[in-house]
């Protein structure tokens, strides 16, 4: 769970632009307010400049991706000083030991960094139909398909923003638990934690992931991986006012037996209000965590969809 780490136990690879550094082809930046002065709080990022990195000079001329006989490459506009070979191989260098990492951040649209809808030119200078991947990126994904990766742009996007920093969190504990050693007891007690969480992004995953780990056929590392791709596939699904009422509910029978009936009614009017958009997801959530401290029930206790995160990062008030 997030309380269990400190901000140096989590770290966010992220491109050096969005950092504030002046490193883009013009010598200018692309700061992150939410990353640096919201984020930075909790996790220590490692900064990146693809460009910089092969030894490209601040200020530079323009790069781009260049379409020419179905082949991709990186160059200037006018198709001279080709960096791709130099950009994947910087790429598959850090994919190496990215896989310590917790997360990954990467600047929207750059030829080097951007995660998709970038853009891809003729070598006659017209944009064309079809989008494609940075290089730097490209290769960052391609060696960790677990790894939660985002684009700067996008986490201006309060829901994004907040699936993304979930995914992150969750991922850390993943990987201290692989460190701590793996068995079929941490296995499922990890499980049992993230069983609200998953029902909130994906109700068929929660079926599926709980069936696996019924299984005891698979060695433990072939059960580890496939559980964990389950489930990382699973978050990437942004959870909606639907499903998370749905969830709501569940965790609202635990307290059945010990609500009054002005507080049920109370809880599943909070519960509805937020179904239908009338107030955040914290509103529901903190009458819930009220009851918990009232009534307290370990199994819920031990919930990570009631702490997914730092509550100072205020990601549920977006919802």
């Amino acid at each position: 769970m997030h309380s269990s780490f400190d901000k140096k136990d989590i770290t966010v690879g992220i491109s050096a632009c969005i950092a504030g550094e002046k490193v883009r082809f013009d010598a200018s930046n692309k700061p992150s307010n939410f990353c640096m002065k919201e984020l930075a709080q909790h996790v220590t990022f490692k900064t990146f400049c693809p460009e910089v990195a092969i030894g490209l000079p601040v200020p530079r001329p323009t790069i781009r991706l260049i379409e020419k006989d179905n082949v991709i490459k990186v160059a200037r506009p006018d198709g001279s000083g080709d960096v791709t070979e130099a950009l994947s191989a910087y790429g598959k260098k850090i994919a190496k030991f990215a896989d310590s990492f917790s997360g990954f951040i990467f600047c929207a649209k750059s030829p080097s960094c951007g995660m998709e809808r970038v853009k891809i030119y003729s070598p006659e200078g017209n944009p064309l139909p079809a989008t494609g991947v940075g290089a730097f990126a490209e290769q960052i994904m391609a060696a960790n398909p677990l790894l939660p990766c985002e684009e700067n742009g996008r986490l201006n996007d309060p829901i994004i923003k907040e699936n993304f920093v979930a995914r992150v969190f969750a991922y850390k504990h993943w990987q201290s638990l692989v460190e701590s050693g793996l068995t079929k007891h941490k296995l499922t007690t990890f499980h049992s934690e993230y069983k609200y969480t998953v029902m909130s992004h994906d109700l068929v995953a929660y079926k599926k992931l709980g069936q696996l780990l019924a299984s005891n056929e698979l060695p433990i590392e072939e059960l580890a991986q496939q559980y964990i791709t389950g489930l990382m596939a699973a978050l990437r699904i942004k959870a909606t006012r639907k499903n998370h009422a749905n969830t709501l509910s569940h965790i609202q029978g635990y307290f059945s037996k010990h609500l009054s009936p002005e507080q049920r009614q109370e809880l599943c009017q909070q519960i509805e209000a937020f179904r239908t958009g009338l107030v955040p997801l914290f509103v529901p959530l903190t009458l819930i965590k009220h009851y918990l401290l009232s009534h307290p029930k370990s199994y819920l206790a031990k919930q990570t969809y009631l702490n997914p995160y730092p509550e100072s990062l205020k990601l549920r008030y977006g919802y």
